[in-house]
């Protein structure tokens, strides 16, 4: 751990900037996660089957109440049932509206991630700048014996690569949780469109009495 801080005062100060990046990375991540984990732990397949069960027997009451719970494929479903006894294109326009709520909460600040590894980097670099010209400009400084010009080459050097180095480690943990996360969000999306499709077909193409 001390070795961890002495890299960041060597690094300092777009060190410590860096970590903030990476700290706000982490909340996103971290809340991210949450979401996905919990807003999406249902089958949609398991769920559709239910619902087209219950409509196909003329219970739709009862499948508006199997969605009662906050679930966005469940909100989704319950736009659609809620709309059955009023034509295809009522049940259509209210389950796309409801997509158009879920989906923009389903794909939100996953992509900020890859903004903050690009900053991560950025920031390193300018850090890595700052301490070249600092090693650079104590070589040519007047009034310094040798061992002090050393010793401010070697701080100087020090802070250059301390800075690369936590621009690149954050860039990368932003861009694998980014990877991780926007893999996911892709595949849940994917899930609720077609869950959706379904419903749709299962609610208009139904047979009237």
């Amino acid at each position: 751990m001390y070795q961890i801080w002495h890299a960041l005062l060597d690094g300092a100060p777009f060190s410590f900037l860096n970590m903030a990046i990476l700290a706000y990375a982490l909340a996103i991540t971290a809340e991210r996660f949450y979401f996905l984990l919990t807003k999406y732990r249902g089958d949609s397949v398991k769920i559709i089957d239910q619902v087209k069960k219950h409509v196909q027997a003329g219970s739709v009451d009862r499948a508006i109440k199997m969605c009662d719970a906050p679930f966005p494929l469940l909100e989704v479903v319950k736009a659609g049932l809620t709309q059955v006894n009023k034509g295809e294109e009522a049940i259509i326009a209210s389950m796309d509206e409801k997509m158009n709520e879920v989906v923009p909460e389903l794909e939100k600040r996953t992509p900020s991630l890859w903004t903050l590894a690009n900053l991560a980097t950025l920031v390193g670099l300018l850090g890595t700048i700052k301490g070249l010209i600092a090693a650079f400009a104590s070589v040519g400084q007047p009034g310094l014996d040798a061992s002090q010009k050393s010793e401010m080459l070697s701080a100087g050097i020090a802070e250059a690569m301390w800075n690369t180095f936590f621009g690149l480690l954050i860039a990368v943990i932003c861009m694998f949780f980014h990877l991780v996360l926007n893999s996911i969000t892709k595949k849940n999306k994917t899930a609720l469109e077609t869950a959706a499709t379904r419903l749709e077909n299962i609610l208009t193409l139904k047979p009237r009495a």
